[in-house]
């Protein structure tokens, strides 16, 4: 697999962020624990809405198993994809756990208002 497999197969995907806002983290934990890691926990959680990180992200992981699909590899599990803001506050993507995919070059724009999320790979 090489560095820039993932240009040959896109992924996209829109969320609606009310979804996302009754989540919290004593209610929702198991729900949490299986999507996203603690560095996306704590980082969503810090923000003053963090419905709009929760389902930003949710979207840009779904867009990656889309685009990762589409390429014909196997599922991986969501909390295995981390999304994560560079130094610049550009996102990023990085896989946790998967020897096989850290060598993946993956590009995202992610966006959000007041009611959807959309993340494009």
């Amino acid at each position: 697999m090489t560095a820039n497999k993932i240009d040959e197969s896109v992924g996209v995907d829109i969320e609606d962020i009310g979804r996302f806002r009754k989540l919290d983290q004593k209610n929702s934990g198991v729900f949490l624990k299986k999507v996203y890691t603690k560095n996306e926990l704590d980082y969503c959680f810090w923000k003053a809405v963090p419905a709009q990180h929760l389902a930003v992200r949710f979207a840009g992981k779904e867009a990656v198993l889309k685009a990762l699909g589409g390429l014909g590899l196997p599922f991986v599990g969501h909390n295995t994809i981390e999304i994560f803001n560079n130094d610049r506050g550009a996102p990023q993507v990085r896989f946790c756990g998967h020897k096989n995919f850290k060598k993946l070059s993956v590009k995202i724009s992610l966006s959000h208002c007041r009611d959807k999320a959309l993340a494009f790979v």
